[in-house]
C-alpha cells in the first residue's frame, strides 16, 4: 500500500514537472519568434505581428518583404555589400529589390530569418545589443580563430554558433 501511494506522489511529481517543462519551452519559441520578428522590422516591416513560429515560418514561405534586409543591416551594423554577401544574394538584385519594395524567395527569408535568429540569440544569451554585435565581429578561438559572423552563411555554421552560444549561456568555457 506504501509503494503504491509512493509511486502515485511520484508519478504526480514528474507529470507536474513535465507540463512546467513544456510551459517554459513553449514560452521561450514565443519569446524567440518574436525577438527575431523585432530584429526583422517588427510589425511595421512585416506587416502583421508574429507571435508563433508558425506565423513566421508561413511569412518565409510567401517571402519577407526586402525591407526586412534594412531591419537587419542596421541591427548588425553592416552594409548593405557585406549584407548581400552573407545571405547569397547579389548586390544588383538587393537593390533592385530594395528599391521596388518586393519580396525575397522563400529561399532568401530562410537565410535572413537565420541571421536574424543568430543574433537575436546572441543578444539574449549577452544582454546587450552592442555588446552582441561586437561578439559577432570578434575572432572566436572555439571558430578556429575565425568570427562568428562569417559561419553564418550555412546553417551547419550558424548552428555552430548557437551551439557556442549555448555555451556562453551555461558558464561552459568557449
Amino acid at each position: 500500500m506504501i509503494w503504491a501511494l509512493i509511486r502515485r506522489f511520484l508519478a504526480e511529481d514528474v507529470l507536474h514537472l513535465l507540463a512546467k517543462w513544456r510551459i517554459l519551452t513553449s514560452q521561450e519559441a514565443k519569446m524567440g519568434t518574436e525577438a527575431i520578428a523585432e530584429v526583422l522590422g517588427g510589425r511595421k516591416v512585416l506587416g502583421k505581428t508574429i507571435k508563433k513560429a508558425n506565423d513566421l515560418a508561413q511569412l518565409v514561405r510567401e517571402g519577407l518583404p526586402a525591407t526586412s534586409l534594412t531591419a537587419l543591416a542596421a541591427k548588425l551594423d553592416l552594409g548593405n555589400v557585406v549584407l548581400s554577401r552573407k545571405l547569397g544574394i547579389s548586390q544588383r538584385t538587393l537593390t533592385r529589390r530594395l528599391s521596388q519594395r518586393s519580396r525575397l524567395t522563400a529561399a532568401e527569408s530562410d537565410r535572413t530569418v537565420r541571421l536574424a535568429r543568430v543574433y537575436a540569440n546572441a543578444v539574449e544569451m549577452i544582454g546587450d545589443e552592442k555588446r552582441a554585435v561586437e561578439w559577432l565581429r570578434t575572432p572566436n578561438r572555439a571558430l578556429g580563430g575565425e568570427r562568428p559572423l562569417d559561419q553564418l552563411d550555412t546553417d551547419l555554421g550558424a548552428r555552430t554558433v548557437e551551439d557556442i552560444l549555448g555555451r556562453i549561456a551555461y558558464g561552459v568555457y568557449s
